[in-house]
């Protein structure tokens, strides 16, 4: 039973764990592409690199933004993982 809430406690943590390090990534490309949409419905261009090249630098500048608090994130939850498999013993 105890294994059960802990590797529960470990999945949820998990999801927040992925949510927090997509979220800057995926809101960012998010408002550009919305901003861009917009432009687009008002000038009626229509063209498909306009979207794409702004998204993608936006997308580096989050990751050189954010980058090392995304790995270090992960790099914590990682930690995490090993020490509570050391803990049981499996």
């Amino acid at each position: 039973m105890d294994d059960t809430a802990s590797l529960l406690a470990l999945a949820d943590r998990m999801l927040w764990v992925t949510a927090l390090v997509a979220a800057p990534v995926l809101l960012a490309t998010l408002a550009v592409g919305l901003v861009i949409g917009v432009i687009q419905a008002a000038t009626s261009i229509n063209e498909q690199t306009l979207t794409f090249v702004p998204k993608l630098a936006v997308t580096a500048l989050v990751l050189v933004l954010f980058g090392a608090s995304m790995m270090a994130l992960v790099g914590d939850f990682t930690q995490e993982i090993f020490d509570q498999i050391a803990r049981t013993g499996l």
